[in-house]
């Protein structure tokens, strides 16, 4: 079985310290990953959960944090129902977020392992990219983030 891994990224001009609590706060996660509710303690080793609706469908995908480390990475497992699928290893995905920083710039870089089909890694990679663009929409917008 092969296993295409799917890889975005974008610059966002703001700072690491921004950067990072949009990828850990609950609040802001929900303005730019299409309203979706995160439940974490944001520990190694925790649940994540997910819960929403996407394309009217509601979901609650969960995963565990393998590793973490503040304003530089977060590596989770994935797993969503609405991919028709059972949770098998298979049917699971490592979810790894790094931060990078060069000035006032952060290049936050995604990667999403274990999708078996050339099609399934577009689809994932085209899925990230618009969270990550309204990740930097948000970010970029909000000067008074704190």
């Amino acid at each position: 079985m092969e296993n295409y891994t799917a890889v975005v990224s974008t610059t966002i001009t703001t700072s690491l310290a921004k950067a990072w609590q949009a990828l850990i706060d609950p609040r802001i996660i929900k303005e730019y990953m299409f309203g979706t509710e995160v439940v974490s303690d944001w520990n190694e080793g925790a649940t994540i959960i997910w819960k929403g609706e996407w394309q009217g469908k509601p979901h609650e995908d969960k995963g565990v944090i393998k590793k973490i480390e503040p304003e530089q990475l977060i590596q989770y497992t994935h797993f969503s129902p609405l991919e028709g699928k059972t949770e098998t290893v298979e049917n699971i995905h490592t979810i790894t977020i790094t931060l990078s920083s060069l000035g006032n710039d952060i290049t936050v870089t995604l990667s999403q392992d274990n999708n078996q089909t050339v099609e399934a890694r577009r689809h994932s990679e085209k899925n990230w990219q618009m969270m990550l663009d309204g990740m930097k929409k948000f970010l970029e917008q909000s000067s008074n983030l704190k």
